[in-house]
């Protein structure tokens, strides 16, 4: 395959699954790692420098929730020290002064607190768990420690209010507010027929976002991502497959993007058996649909496709059973029908199948 890699930017590294929330929209597989399947603090100290050693510039700690690894202040250490720039993704539970200032001491730049809703009682009923007021806190913690705040609240039909959400994120001080509709793997595919927002809900948001936006504009940032469900054209995910972006997995498997393992299919390179460059570099997960060669009509001659790059290959995989097909949310793939089909009738639901814990034992 001829086709030029460049250096990764990026690692989200998914510490653990456990996690004190348990949101039915959550990206995580529906067989959750336990505690006993985690990578080792020394494991992940040697991940880190191999990511560094790549090119790896970013970070991402995540999880799960990555508070509930005790070694979080060595990982976040060992990463700054590397010269990575450290983002924290957290449900903010288990987030203390003084933890907060001890991480930030140690190099740690960035907060994205994740937001389940608007208002208190509904959003502690989307998470599963009396959070919302613990997520004020540590929203008010941050902003006393000067560090960066991102905002993130993944939109489904629940809760569709974005000008609560915007309100409610200028209120918690957030430099960056990201409303992104829910993407369906994971636990959101087992949930996708609750999750669903109607067109009348997006029709309704989108201007007030944009207004927001400009309203807002230098003092936060509003990132709106799209129901691809709903639009003419997929996004460019991750900006192309094995392009910017690498996830490892709280096991250690490597994936191309955080949703990869839903490609059954696919191979899955693991660090405690492959050197990470390896994997990045020559594994074949990672070439799979690199470049243009994979593509099949109509991407193959489409004048799209160096700017979605096909769309999402879990899209395509989950709905049509093959990773290599057009994305069928684009209106030029021959399956976008499979799409309109379950648009019209996305199935009944009688509440939320709510994300799995695991002990923390």
């Amino acid at each position: 395959m001829d086709v030029t890699v460049a250096p990764p930017l990026g690692m989200l590294a998914e510490l653990t699954h456990r996690c004190p929330l348990h949101c039915p929209y959550c990206s995580n597989p529906v067989e959750l790692a336990t505690r006993a399947d985690e990578l080792t603090t020394a494991q992940w100290l040697a991940v880190l420098d191999a990511a560094r050693d790549i090119g790896v510039l970013q970070v991402h700690l995540s999880g799960g929730e990555p508070l509930a690894r005790h070694d979080l202040p060595e990982l976040v250490s060992r990463a700054a020290g590397i010269g990575c720039y450290v983002n924290l993704v957290t449900s903010g539970l288990g987030l203390t002064a003084g933890r907060l200032s001890d991480l930030v001491e140690r190099g740690l730049a960035h907060v994205q607190l994740s937001v389940q809703g608007a208002e208190p009682d509904r959003a502690d009923r989307i998470a599963g768990a009396r959070a919302h007021r613990h997520k004020l806190a540590a929203a008010a913690l941050v902003k006393e420690q000067d560090v960066p705040l991102t905002v993130n609240v993944v939109l489904h039909k629940e809760n569709h209010d974005v000008g609560a959400l915007i309100a409610l994120a200028e209120e918690m001080g957030a430099d960056r507010l990201e409303l992104a509709n829910t993407q369906y793997y994971g636990w959101a595919l087992r949930n996708r027929a609750a999750l669903m927002p109607t067109p009348a809900q997006l029709a309704a948001a989108e201007p007030v976002v944009r207004a927001a936006a400009q309203r807002l504009r230098g003092a936060m940032e509003i990132v709106y991502v799209v129901a691809d469900h709903y639009e003419k054209y997929p996004k460019p995910c991750m900006y192309g497959w094995g392009a910017r972006q690498l996830t490892v997995a709280p096991n250690g498997d490597v994936l191309p993007c955080p949703a990869a393992s839903a490609i059954t299919t696919l191979p899955v390179e693991n660090v405690k058996t492959r050197p990470l460059r390896e994997i990045w570099y020559d594994s074949a997960s990672f070439n799979a649909y690199r470049g243009e060669e994979w593509m099949s009509e109509p991407c193959r001659t489409c004048d799209r496709r160096s700017a979605d790059f096909g769309g999402c290959r879990c899209q395509a995989f989950q709905l049509l059973g093959d990773a290599a097909a057009t994305d069928p949310v684009c209106s030029r793939s021959p399956d976008r029908g499979v799409v309109d089909l379950l648009l019209r009738s996305p199935g009944e639901q009688d509440g939320f199948v709510m994300r799995g814990s695991v002990g923390a034992r």
